[in-house]
């Protein structure tokens, strides 16, 4: 496997996801009987008997470990922030990516906590995204460079991916994406975000209707909205997402900005998110509303808002859980235990 991406521009990408690999059925087919033999009552596990046999598919392996797990944080600038639609300014973005390099942050800890390999790819933080309610966010070239370094970021020996972000201004990208591709306007989906006043998400409301105003002609293609209301690091994890599902490694969605970008994906393709899991739903009151969308439960439910991947890094506890239960418990036979 390569992490070299099969695509150079947008009709790549759109190629890219109009062929994407399945499940292997002998693996899930092997891990549902392997789970209805152990030392358990049926059903016993509850959600960890349906993560298992979901991860033993995509993994191709009815019994698997989950040993690798990778962490990866896009970091990227808006030039909508200057629209004071975010509690912080701009130069928060570099300062918390300094942060991540010297194991400071959130996601510093928790990536170690759970055995996952963490990495930071800063997407040319010294040149925001345009301001969308002006122009396109990015260019083409933009758009796609983006996507490729989400692409290469993956590694393909990962046995699981979480991809979290950094990026002043990008929950306001992320409700104008969710807009864009579900309808409803700002109402629906601007939230407080890093935690503004009622004055800035007022201004915030606004900047998303003005940004689908502006680009009403193109919201029926979910790659533009995303070109045209996204950010760099949001791009870069729509491409993380596609290169995990080539690379048939199960991701565990963090929130609201994560799940902005993995909606792009299922609305261009249905089911190419069967790879994803929502990790949680977080504070920010819209993220609930697509996951709904998506038709993802969360793992989790914290009153997390703080990105960087946090709450899906929090999840792989689970997803470890239930691999550890299914492929190490012993079944009735081994055990020597009456199956009723």
């Amino acid at each position: 496997m390569t992490r070299t991406p099969p695509f150079t521009d947008i009709a790549g990408i759109r190629a890219a996801l109009s062929d994407l690999p399945k499940p292997d059925a002998n693996a899930t087919a092997g891990a549902d009987a392997r789970n209805a033999t152990l030392t358990k009552p049926p059903a016993a596990l509850g959600r960890l008997e349906e993560l298992a046999i979901w991860y033993a598919g995509w993994r191709g392996d009815a019994r698997p470990k989950l040993e690798k797990p990778q962490t990866i944080v896009f970091a990227g600038n808006h030039g909508v922030a200057a629209k004071g639609v975010s509690a912080f300014p701009i130069e928060v973005t570099v300062q918390m990516v300094a942060n991540f390099h010297n194991d400071g942050a959130a996601i510093n800890q928790l990536s170690k906590a759970f055995g996952a390999d963490m990495s930071v790819v800063a997407l040319d933080l010294d040149r925001p995204t345009a301001d969308f309610t002006e122009s396109p966010a990015m260019s083409e070239a933009d758009f796609v460079a983006a996507m490729v370094a989400g692409w290469e970021a993956v590694s393909p020996e990962a046995d699981l991916l979480v991809v979290g972000e950094m990026g002043i201004g990008n929950t306001t990208s992320a409700a104008a994406i969710a807009a864009g591709l579900y309808g409803g306007g700002a109402a629906g989906w601007v939230g407080r975000g890093s935690g503004v006043n009622d004055e800035a998400l007022a201004r915030k409301r606004a900047v998303v209707d003005e940004g689908l105003s502006v680009h009403a002609d193109a919201l029926g293609d979910p790659l533009e909205v995303l070109r045209r209301l996204g950010g760099r690091e949001i791009a870069a994890m729509s491409g993380a997402i596609l290169a995990a599902r080539h690379h048939r490694i199960p991701v565990i969605l963090d929130g609201f900005i994560c799940t902005a970008a993995a909606a792009v994906l299922e609305a261009v393709t249905p089911g190419a998110l069967d790879h994803t899991v929502a990790g949680h739903v977080s504070a920010e009151g819209a993220h609930s509303a697509m996951l709904q969308k998506l038709g993802k439960e969360p793992l989790l439910s914290l009153g997390l808002r703080l990105g960087e991947g946090s709450g899906g890094a929090l999840a792989i506890g689970v997803l470890k859980g239930a691999v550890a239960c299914h492929s190490g418990m012993a079944s009735f036979a081994e055990a020597g235990v009456s199956d009723g």
